[in-house]
């Protein structure tokens, strides 16, 4: 192939999709609206799982270095109930099939894999126009233009490709969650320590929960889910860290301390993160030159799968170009049928909000299945 492949986002699906271009010989240009590498958090760790995120790394040719950054014993689960009391435990033998790395550090190892320049940093898009004939102008905040062959969009949840293929977006989905982060949690926070234990712990009510990991570091980092429309949560002060907190932590009254804890012991201000989504089978006709990776094309409330999902589209649409070197458009179709059909799929997927004995269910369902 000699078209350029111009690739807008530089999360891990867009980078991903390089990498595999790079490996079959495609050329290849990421463009990321942040400003650097570190110009700010990554995020928690992450479940790479052997069915669809290892897949995109072995077609990446990077499990070896993959391997290297996994969190040993991070596959454990814990589930309780409000009283604290364990539902179900599962060690992590090391035979799992979803082990945990942080996401900072399986996005650093991707830009480490792509040629010096690969990746044009502080360029944010404004927008995107078609020119016809498969050709697009891409448009950035600076004023600045570009003209593509080939466009993808793996620029997330606000994509500003996907109007170019449909006039969907992403809309609240009646639920919100707070972020928290206990640091040194072994010795200034050891009942919570203890509670989440040395993976990962949900414990779930019938309209909220809490969810917390181990991350790097003896590091906690939780998730406080909670229902409602978004005025509700505008009306709390999130400027106000203490106040904040209170009034998340008053949500969770009567829950064990050691649960609430990941709350009021939070060693950072608590972030709220409302919760969007694109419709449950989202898709588009095909148009020529332009598709959509990720988020861009599927987001979905949170299921343990978004980030898989948005690595294996990039491997996959990364392997049909490289299949179909001389008809761009076939690799675009071949590509979007797949990928609507396993988004389709994982959109429906579990997300936290059934019942204890189904989530208990899924859990020793994956364990017997090991």
């Amino acid at each position: 192939m000699t078209t350029h492949v111009t690739i807008i986002g530089a999360g891990l699906g867009g980078l991903v999709l390089a990498r595999v271009l790079h490996v079959h010989g495609i050329p290849a240009t990421v463009y990321e609206a942040e400003a650097s590498p570190d110009a700010r958090s990554q995020g928690g760790m992450l479940d790479i799982h052997d069915y669809n995120g290892q897949v995109a790394l072995r077609e990446a040719e990077l499990m070896e270095e993959f391997r290297e950054l996994i969190l040993e014993g991070r596959q454990a689960m814990r589930i309780l109930a409000p009283d604290g009391s364990v539902l179900f435990e599962q060690a992590d033998d090391g035979t799992g099939g979803r082990p945990e790395v942080q996401r900072g550090e399986l996005r650093q190892m991707l830009l480490g894999s792509l040629p010096a320049g690969t990746v044009r940093w502080g360029h944010k898009v404004s927008g995107a126009r078609a020119l016809g004939e498969g050709r697009h102008e891409v448009t950035f905040a600076d004023g600045s233009t570009l003209v593509a062959g080939l466009l993808v969009g793996a620029d997330g949840a606000w994509s500003r490709v996907r109007p170019l293929l449909s006039t969907a977006v992403p809309e609240y989905v009646g639920k919100s969650v707070v972020e928290t982060y206990l640091y040194d949690a072994d010795t200034r926070h050891p009942a919570a320590a203890e509670a989440v234990g040395g993976g990962s712990m949900i414990a779930p009510s019938p309209d909220r929960e809490i969810f917390a990991h181990r991350e790097r570091g003896d590091t906690l980092h939780a998730y406080v889910g909670l229902p409602g429309p978004r005025d509700r949560f505008a009306a709390i002060d999130f400027g106000d860290s203490a106040a904040a907190t209170a009034r998340v932590a008053a949500e969770f009254d009567g829950w064990a301390p050691e649960l609430t804890a990941l709350i009021t012991g939070s060693d950072t201000a608590p972030v709220l993160r409302p919760l969007y989504a694109l419709p449950s089978g989202h898709r588009w006709d095909r148009a020529p030159g332009v598709t959509l990776i990720g988020d861009a094309a599927h987001l979905a409330p949170p299921n343990g799968e978004g980030a898989n999902l948005a690595m294996l589209d990039g491997a996959e649409l990364g392997r049909a170009l490289a299949a179909h070197r001389d008809d761009a458009e076939a690799a675009l179709a071949s590509y979007e049928q797949a990928m609507f059909r396993r988004s389709a799929e994982a959109h429906d997927m579990d997300s936290g909000d059934h019942p204890v004995h189904d989530l208990i269910a899924a859990f020793a369902g994956r364990e017997e299945s090991r």
